[in-house]
C-alpha cells in the first residue's frame, strides 16, 4: 500500500511506528454480552489504542490500554472548531475461527485524505493496519462466534491543541475503540423510504463532502428527523438545480436501470468531490465490474453496464414511468446494502421495486458475494487475516 507523505514530515520528526507498541492489559476484563443483547455503538471492548501527535515530534508511542474516558482543556481545538474524523470497519470470525479485516488499506488511505484536508496528521497506513490488527487479536474474544455478527472498529483523529486561535493544530491524538454489534436486519429485511428533499444539502463543490469527518454528520441530523415525521426513514441527498443524486444518508447511492432486455445498467455518482468514496462502494463496484468484464460473474443477473457518472431526479422519474427502473439501493460499512422501496420527492412518491427477500436483483448478489468474503467464506485478498 502506498503510504501518504507525513504531515509536516522532516527527518527530525518521528513517522508512526508499531514496533513502539506498548501494552498494558485491562485488569478488570469484562465478559462479552450475548450477540443477541448487542445493540449498535452501545458496547465497548476491554481496550483501546491511542497515539499522540505534536508537530515539533511527530507520532508518539503507541499504546493498547484499558478503555477508559480521555481529558482534554476545555480550550482543546477539537470543542470548538471541529478538527475532528473518523473511520469505521469490521472485525469478522471465519468458520475456523480466524479473524479477519476487511480491505483496512482502503480505510487507512480514506484516513489521511481526511486528515490531509482538515490539516491534522497524516500516517504511515501500513503501520495503521499493523496497529489495529493488533488491538483486534487482543480482543478477539469480543468478536462475535455467530452468524452475521462481527466487531466494529472505530479509528478517530482529532486536533487537542489548548487554543482559541483557528489555524492547524500542533497537537492531536488518534484513537481506536471497538464495539461488538449485531447483523444490521437482526429482524428480517426492511427496506427503507427516502425522502428528497431539494431544499436540504448535505455536501457541495470545494466543500467537505469527500472527507469523513464528524462535521459532516451532525448537520444531518435534523433533516432525517424531519423526514421521519413525515414517514421516511433517511434522506436521499440532492444537489443543485438539475436536482443530482447523491448519497442516500450516510451511505453511498447505486440505481439500477433498464437498458435492454438484455442489459441494465447500474449507476453510482462519480466521486467529483462531495461523495465519499466509500469502502464498500470501491467493493460492490469491484464486483461488478468483475462480472462485466465476464471475470468472475454473479448467479441470477443479466449483462451490467457500470456507470459512475451523474443522475437527476427526472432521469429517476422518467425510469419508473417506462418501468425501466430495477431498483435503489444505500451501500456502507454499518449495513452493507440497504433496499430502497419508497422516494418521496415534490410531494408524490417514486416506488422502487424490491423482491420477496425485500432486496433488488443486484444488491441482493452482491450482499451474498460481499458477506462471504468479510466472514472469511471464500478466501479473497480484501479479508485479511489479523494473525499474520
Amino acid at each position: 500500500m502506498t503510504s501518504h507523505p507525513e504531515h509536516k514530515a522532516s527527518s527530525s520528526v518521528s513517522p508512526l511506528d508499531a514496533s513502539r507498541l506498548k501494552i498494558e492489559k485491562n485488569p478488570k476484563a469484562g465478559t462479552p454480552p450475548p450477540p443477541e443483547q448487542l445493540v449498535f455503538g452501545k458496547t465497548f471492548t476491554d481496550h483501546m489504542l491511542t497515539v499522540p501527535w505534536t508537530m515539533e515530534g511527530g507520532w508518539g508511542e503507541p499504546k493498547i490500554q484499558p478503555y477508559a474516558p480521555l481529558a482534554f482543556e476545555p480550550s482543546s481545538i477539537v470543542f470548538h472548531y471541529a478538527p475532528t474524523l473518523f473511520e469505521g470497519l469490521k472485525a469478522y470470525k471465519d468458520p475456523k475461527g480466524n479473524v479477519r479485516l476487511f480491505r483496512p488499506d482502503l480505510n487507512a488511505a480514506r484516513l489521511n485524505r481526511s486528515a490531509d484536508r482538515l490539516s491534522l496528521p497524516t500516517l504511515d497506513g501500513d503501520q495503521l493496519v499493523q496497529l489495529l490488527k493488533k488491538i483486534v487479536e487482543i480482543d478477539s474474544n469480543w468478536v462475535p462466534d455467530k452468524e452475521g455478527y462481527s466487531l466494529y472498529v472505530r479509528p478517530a483523529l482529532i486536533g487537542t491543541q489548548a487554543s482559541l486561535g483557528v489555524g492547524a493544530t500542533t497537537e492531536a491524538l488518534l484513537f481506536v475503540i471497538m464495539s461488538p454489534v449485531g447483523p444490521y436486519y437482526s429482524s428480517g429485511v426492511k427496506p427503507v423510504a427516502l425522502e428528497a428533499n431539494p431544499d436540504r444539502v448535505r455536501a457541495w463543490p470545494g466543500g467537505t463532502g469527500d472527507a469523513k469527518i464528524g462535521a459532516n454528520y451532525g448537520p444531518c441530523i435534523l433533516p432525517q428527523r424531519e423526514a421521519a415525521k413525515k414517514g421516511y426513514q433517511q434522506n436521499l441527498w440532492l444537489f443543485g438545480d438539475e436536482h443530482y443524486l447523491t448519497e442516500v444518508g450516510t451511505m453511498n447511492l447505486f440505481v439500477v436501470l433498464k437498458l435492454d432486455n438484455d442489459t441494465w445498467e447500474v449507476v453510482t455518482p462519480p466521486l467529483n468531490g462531495m461523495i465519499l468514496p466509500g469502502v464498500t462502494r470501491a467493493s460492490v463496484l469491484d464486483l461488478l465490474r468483475d462480472h462485466e468484464k465476464g471475470q468472475s460473474t454473479l448467479p441470477n443477473l443479466p449483462k451490467i453496464k457500470v456507470s459512475e457518472r451523474e443522475i437527476k431526479m427526472q432521469e429517476l422519474l422518467q425510469a419508473e414511468k417506462n418501468g425501466n427502473l430495477v431498483e435503489v439501493f444505500g451501500a456502507g460499512t454499518a449495513a452493507v446494502i440497504s433496499p430502497v422501496d419508497r422516494i418521496g420527492y415534490m410531494g408524490k412518491d417514486i416506488h422502487v421495486p424490491v423482491t420477496d427477500s425485500g432486496f433488488g436483483p443486484v444488491a441482493d448478489e452482491v450482499l451474498k458475494r460481499v458477506s462471504a468474503i468479510q466472514w472469511g467464506k471464500v478466501e479473497h485478498p480484501w479479508s485479511v487475516p489479523v494473525k499474520d
